[in-house]
């Protein structure tokens, strides 16, 4: 399902931003973004420097070391490419989400240690959506370092978080008939 063709355009911005998630030799696991900001001009922010063509505006990154439980054990970011001098200053409190875990109500606990001015609003938006890499990367990985150890795969006795979440993972849905029967709710008709 393509999109549809666009109206006639020229590029003018891009956002790039890669997750990765990391299994560690030490039994951790670092989840890793980066996000890089270019423009396809020459783009001057007031009273600044000018940015060429294709030069990062922004090029931030960032590394949240979690246990197996998703709790934060280090953070460390990286400003490499920034608009302002004083955008060095926005990770100071990082070190506050040390101890948080990544899980239901995250995005209340990043704006709680990083919100506002406290932070910077792109490392918060990265913050956020490393929740979804971390997702991604422990459950599958935790399984393949069993499978490797030869240790059995837990039965599945608690409906796992995702399930509700969407579309595809709705209770109802053939997807969780077959992948997580035992949490199957047949959608229930109209009775005649």
């Amino acid at each position: 399902m393509a999109l549809p063709p666009p109206s006639p355009r020229k590029l003018s911005h891009t956002r790039t931003v890669v997750y990765q998630g990391f299994d560690r030799e030490d039994g951790l696991w670092d989840i890793e973004a980066e996000l890089t900001d270019v423009k396809s001009f020459t783009f001057k922010v007031p009273n600044e420097r000018a940015f060429p063509a294709d030069e990062p505006i922004h090029g931030l990154k960032i590394r949240v070391t979690l246990d197996d439980k998703m709790v934060i054990q280090d953070i460390a970011t990286s400003m490499d490419n920034i608009p302002h001098a004083e955008c060095t200053g926005a990770p100071h409190g990082m070190h506050k989400l040390i101890g948080c875990t990544m899980g239901p109500g995250w995005r209340k606990v990043i704006n709680q240690h990083v919100g506002g001015t406290d932070g910077c609003t792109h490392l918060r938006e990265m913050l956020s959506n490393m929740a979804t890499a971390a997702y991604q990367t422990l459950p599958a990985g935790q399984w393949m370092r069993r499978e490797v150890a030869g240790v059995a795969q837990p039965e599945i006795t608690k409906q796992p978080f995702f399930l509700g979440q969407c579309h595809s993972w709705a209770l109802n849905s053939p997807t969780v008939q077959r992948a997580f029967p035992m949490f199957y709710k047949p959608k229930v008709t109209g009775l005649a």
